[in-house]
């Protein structure tokens, strides 16, 4: 493939790697090195969208003539935002508290051009809606798939897709972390189409 243009992704996650390989893209990783804390009164929305930005923006000196890819996501239920549970207790908890309830998984991506200083940013919501969840079916999942790393504490690519009810979003990649529909119309603006 006689690809131009350099593609980084300003991320570290391998579900975000996994997914950005889908489009046959040659591409690297650098880690974005940004402070995630959402800012005080900030919406989950507004919180990925400027993240997304943010890693982004901060490989720009590192690659200057570049397409750089950041993306970010915050997971909400209630008013509550989800984070990463980091360990079993932490997942089973948060698995509780979203049994039968929708939580909204909001992702944001941006795409910088560093040549041009060009910066397009989008946001792909994702409504899920999770099954009543009995503690025995809890645990048997968080045996199986250890998901201590997803807000959320459910991998809707995998055997999470168990706990979901429905999910309503216009992108379901979003919901793992990188929405490529988007991703793919902003590369194709910029010069870099998935398909030529």
């Amino acid at each position: 493939m006689d690809q131009r243009r350099r593609l980084v992704l300003a991320s570290t996650s391998r579900y975000r790697k996994d997914l950005l390989e889908r489009l046959g893209l040659a591409f690297e990783t650098a880690a974005p090195g940004v402070d995630e804390a959402a800012l005080p009164d900030e919406a989950p929305a507004d919180t990925a969208l400027r993240l997304s930005v943010l890693k982004a923006e901060s490989l720009r000196t590192l690659y200057p003539d570049a397409l750089i890819v950041g993306s970010d996501q915050v997971a909400s239920c209630g008013g509550a935002r989800l984070g990463k549970p980091g360990n079993h207790e932490n997942a089973v908890r948060q698995l509780r508290s979203l049994s039968g309830k929708t939580a909204q998984f909001d992702t944001a991506v941006s795409l910088l051009d560093t040549r041009t200083s060009q910066i397009e940013s989008r946001l792909v919501p994702c409504l899920v809606v999770f099954r009543t969840l009995a503690d025995a079916s809890i645990e048997a999942y968080l045996r199986r798939e250890q998901p201590y790393d997803c807000a959320g504490s459910a991998k809707a690519e995998g055997l999470g897709i168990a706990l979901i009810a429905r999910m309503e979003t216009e992108d379901p990649t979003s919901l793992i972390g990188l929405p490529l529909i988007a991703l793919t119309e902003m590369l194709e603006r910029a010069g870099l189409p998935v398909l030529p």
